[in-house]
């Protein structure tokens, strides 16, 4: 099995680097740097956009919470998917033609505030901190799981072939990989997951019959099956899709509002594409490996459903699937974060973005190195939960509410 899986992170992180790394036609201001220089299409965009939303924290630990605590883990799949109504509806045409780049510009061109800015870059280096160790983590667990080596070089292998990518084009080299891997995870988690399904035998309305254990209460959105803890959640994935870095920023790399709009509905029809993928290996997983630890599920499903040779296949390209998750959000935040940083630190330009954007990923790397690799969810959980709670009141105000103010925000 070790030989299978990393032959296929080998091929993920090569093959991202590869895309990524490919130096865009521009590359050298700005913009460019920041938002992709406005020219990505809507459809690449859309991708884009889903690819970073599906991480491996949020799907491999879905998943786990799906089959360790049954039906009511299934809608916290529809918060992030209701988030983008919300940011379609009241966000994406007036941020877009406010003509910034980040967060941060834009709470300081709406309320000309100069204390805002740097105040609002430390929530975002919180927000962007969280969902990269959740990240680091995902992908230590990978590699422990499933080759008995250490974490670190999980981590290593993201660090080195993320900050490859962020610094060899900025958003544009981004984009590119990003996109191209979403359509590689959804091949991988959806095959690998028919496969699954059809050896079981079970017919699909047979899946999902009988009642799931109740789970233990705990931390609402980390375990907590009851409708106060759901319901949390939904409106916490709901409302902090709207200010999340890496999604924000996409606004900003069309042509214009029209260009932007239409992003947004591409990503909303591939995410309805991608929500079978967690129940579908929850199910699973209640059926076939419910002792394991709830990020671990998916990963150990093929070997336990299909062993030999078959099932180490299987768990080598679902190995490379999820790392293919973990590079595609990974990146995302990194450049998302770094770009609003290096924004506060003057001279602006190609090479304040690349040593923000360093510094930003040694923190995410200290960060993780001393935590503890704890259910992912609940890190990706708090940095939705933080976003709800700043970034939405403020863009959705800021927009609709003249009279808002820089002491209000």
């Amino acid at each position: 099995m070790t030989v299978a899986v990393l032959t296929g992170i080998a091929f993920v992180v090569v093959l991202g680097v590869m895309v990524g790394a490919a130096r865009p036609r521009r590359s050298s201001g700005l913009a460019d740097f920041h938002v992709a220089a406005r020219e990505v299409p809507p459809w690449w965009n859309g991708a884009a956009i889903s690819s970073e939303v599906t991480s491996a924290a949020a799907c491999l630990g879905t998943a786990g919470l799906i089959a360790t605590h049954g039906g009511p883990m299934l809608w916290y799949p529809v918060g992030a998917a209701a988030g983008f109504v919300v940011i379609l509806a009241l966000v994406v045409a007036p941020l877009r033609r406010s003509g910034t780049y980040t967060l941060p510009d834009f709470a300081g061109w709406r309320l000309r505030s100069a204390r805002l800015r740097p105040f609002t870059t430390c929530f975002l280096l919180v927000i962007g901190l969280a969902l990269m160790v959740a990240q680091l983590h995902a992908a230590g667990i990978v590699v422990r799981l499933l080759t008995g080596l250490p974490p670190w070089l999980g981590w290593a292998a993201v660090g080195a072939a993320t900050l490859g990518v962020a610094v060899a084009g900025g958003l544009g080299s981004v984009t590119s990989l990003q996109a191209s891997q979403f359509w590689l995870k959804l091949v991988v988690f959806l095959g690998v997951g028919v496969i699954c399904w059809w050896m079981s035998g079970a017919r699909p309305v047979t899946l999902f019959e009988g009642s799931y254990r109740a789970g233990v209460a705990g931390l609402a959105g980390a375990g907590d099956p009851s409708l106060p803890g759901v319901l949390a959640v939904l409106l916490a994935c709901a409302l902090g899709t709207m200010g999340l870095p890496h999604v924000i920023v996409r606004v900003y790399t069309n042509r214009d509002a029209r260009g932007a709009r239409r992003s947004i509905v591409a990503a909303q029809v591939m995410l309805a594409v991608f929500s079978v993928v967690p129940p579908l290996y929850g199910v699973l997983g209640h059926r076939h490996a419910r002792d394991a630890a709830a990020d671990e599920i998916v990963l150990l499903l093929p070997a336990r459903m299909l062993p030999g040779a078959a099932g180490e296949v299987l768990t080598g390209v679902l190995a490379a699937g999820a790392f293919a998750a973990l590079l595609a959000t990974m990146v995302g935040v990194l450049v998302a974060v770094g770009g609003a940083v290096s924004s506060c630190v003057p001279p602006a330009g190609a090479r304040s973005f690349r040593a923000a954007v360093t510094v930003v990923l040694l923190a995410a790397l200290a960060l993780t190195a001393a935590s503890t690799p704890r259910e992912s969810v609940a890190l990706v959980v708090v940095g939705f939960t933080l976003s709800a709670a700043t970034f939405c009141p403020m863009l959705v105000l800021g927009i609709w509410w003249r009279r808002l103010t820089d002491a209000g925000v």
